[in-house]
């Protein structure tokens, strides 16, 4: 490889400087970019100077696969469920070493639930890897409850598990909504975390909410994006998140069935730069779209329980905590440009933004980010 260093000088107000992570798309094909930055003071009051360290990486992915780059599929070590309110009980798992360095994976949605694919991110001799379902998702109970079910709860919840297993100190690991928890639990309990492994950064700023619900994500998939709007009537379409969380907790299962599958639809169809119709196949597993939708809903349409902007304003928590970022340069449902805030708030941290991909880590360019990662600390 070849590294290069380069001086970038915006104006404050410079759009450029909000989206520069969006900009660069033809300087992104079949490369591959890891950003280091280091916030600089600005020589003038005008300017914001940033020093980037750009490492060029030739592409590696060509005619590669998911299972060249993950761990083999492996079964459980134990499994239990742990009651963590009057009215809700988690599911949890462990898989690969029981005695390995512990790392808690937190899936994404809210509302996604834990997955088996994700214990292959990391090395099964190496490490006890931790999974947890949320509240109301996967196999945890009450199934699709929002009664009791908001960020500061499952921030608690991933501290009770952590003190049931006897864990001390652990790796957090997260992608999309995943990051958002893993990021507000290492705000709310940083001496617990060792590092943060993050892949498509998700703030859930009403800004983002905005682009992907209601306008914006629409301008690049308008035809995933039009039954997702048809579904709800003209007079409502002013705020969609709104009129499907209204349909999401009807009374009428029926209303309530035909909302989720499209609110999923919508986001399982535009997750990967290349649609996989077994991830929008998961639309027509009513009990996942339940789910998923009517937490996910329930969380949005609630600002995530937390004041707009909070992982920002609350960085400096994370000063002391190593931040590993993996982005899509393409992520439609998380674009990268919250991925790089983040970064220039954190600039200890490092950004791989990875040229052929989208939103999800079950791409390959993203996958073996993660795994490179993994593979830094076992």
């Amino acid at each position: 490889f070849t590294s290069t260093r380069e001086m970038i000088v915006f104006r404050k107000s410079s759009p450029a400087l909000r989206c520069l992570s969006l900009a660069s798309t033809q300087l992104a094909s079949h490369r591959h970019w890891q950003l280091s930055s280091r916030l600089e003071p600005a020589t003038t009051s005008s300017h914001l100077q940033i020093s980037v360290n750009c490492i060029r990486k030739m592409a590696t992915r060509s005619g590669q696969t998911l299972d060249d780059v993950l761990y083999p599929e492996i079964g459980t070590v134990k499994t239990g469920m742990l009651k963590v309110s009057p009215l809700h009980t988690v599911y949890w798992e462990v898989s690969g070493n029981p005695t390995g360095t512990p790392v808690m994976v937190l899936h994404g949605g809210p509302g996604g639930g834990s997955q088996a694919e994700y214990r292959r991110y990391f090395d099964p001799k190496a490490y006890q890897i931790i999974q947890m379902d949320q509240r109301g998702c996967g196999k945890s109970i009450p199934h699709a409850e929002l009664e009791d079910n908001n960020t500061q709860a499952l921030v608690a919840d991933i501290e009770k598990l952590r003190q049931f297993l006897g864990v001390d100190t652990w790796y957090v690991f997260g992608g999309s909504w995943g990051s958002t928890l893993s990021l507000t639990y290492a705000i709310f309990h940083p001496d617990r975390v060792k590092a943060l492994m993050l892949r498509g950064i998700f703030m859930c700023r009403r800004s983002e909410l905005l682009w992907f619900y209601q306008e914006g994500a629409s301008h690049i998939f308008p035809d995933k994006f039009h039954p997702y709007r048809e579904h709800i009537p003209v007079e409502e379409r002013g705020d969609l998140i709104a009129a499907y969380y209204k349909r999401l907790t009807s009374t009428d299962g029926s209303v309530r069935r035909a909302a989720a599958k499209e609110w999923c639809l919508w986001e399982m169809g535009t997750s990967k730069l290349i649609p996989d119709t077994k991830y929008i196949d998961k639309a027509d597993n009513l009990d996942f779209a339940a789910a998923f939708s009517r937490i996910e809903c329930h969380y949005f349409v609630n600002a995530i329980f937390l004041e707009d902007g909070y992982i920002l304003g609350q960085a400096s928590k994370l000063m002391n905590i190593p931040v590993h970022i993996v982005q899509g340069r393409y992520d439609v449902v998380c674009p990268a440009v919250s991925a790089w805030e983040l970064h220039k708030e954190l600039p200890h941290s490092t950004l791989a933004i990875v040229p052929d991909a989208g939103h999800s880590m079950g791409e390959v360019g993203i996958a073996k980010e993660l795994v490179d990662i993994t593979n830094k600390y076992k």
